[in-house]
């Protein structure tokens, strides 16, 4: 074993997201008034999976994703009544969309000695996931220094199980598949994935078992 990949959520971090609730949307629609983007919090919300969808069918194949922060700058543009950044402007945005989402984060104190356990190795995260607030919550817990390659979904344009999501790691990392462990919670997303390409894997509960952690 020459390097370790991570998943992010479920795995590291423990979180729990609400994006159906109005109550996010109300305090979102009253802020972007003061930032000179008028839009009622139906209208903001519906915007939001309307344009998520509509990315994810143009980007195509069976695992697309999005920039969540460029959404929410398309969203402002449209709603805009004075001149503003919109970049900027989607960048914070989707922050604030995520701290008002959140319901629970916290990091698995077993994850953190595990990563403390394993240190002497290359390590990496491959996650379904938004840099614009992901890259944040790990630095929140102190994980992010720990990690040589960070990979988010955002980055690709495409999640896991997508295989290609996990060759960008690979490959930035300078490792075959043969020499990597992948640790994640999901079967699905993590485990099958990363061993039809050849790498090692371990569900994080057989990881802390492992080593004892």
């Amino acid at each position: 074993m020459q390097g370790i990949l991570f998943d992010c959520y479920d795995t590291l971090l423990d979180i729990s997201i609400d994006e159906r609730s109005p109550g996010p949307y109300r305090t979102l629609s009253s802020w972007l008034a003061y930032q000179g983007v008028r839009i009622t919090p139906e209208d903001l919300q519906a915007a939001y999976r309307k344009r998520i969808r509509d990315e994810m069918q143009l980007r195509g194949g069976a695992h697309p994703e999005v920039r969540v922060e460029e959404v929410f700058a398309g969203i402002c543009q449209d709603h805009a009544v004075w001149p503003i950044d919109f970049t900027a402007l989607g960048v914070l945005l989707a922050r604030s969309f995520r701290a008002a989402t959140v319901r629970r984060i916290c990091a698995f104190p077993s994850s953190r000695r595990l990563i403390a356990a394993l240190s002497a190795y290359p390590l990496g995260v491959v996650s379904n996931g938004q840099r614009v607030f992901s890259e944040i919550e790990l630095r929140m817990f102190g994980f992010y220094p720990f990690f040589q390659t960070v990979v988010f979904s955002s980055d690709v344009g495409c999640k896991k199980p997508d295989e290609a999501i996990f060759r960008v790691a690979l490959e930035r990392m300078h490792l075959e598949p043969e020499h990597v462990l992948f640790i994640g919670d999901s079967q699905s997303n993590d485990i099958v994935p990363s061993r039809r390409l050849g790498m090692q894997a371990l569900h994080i509960n057989e990881a802390w078992d492992l080593f004892s952690v």
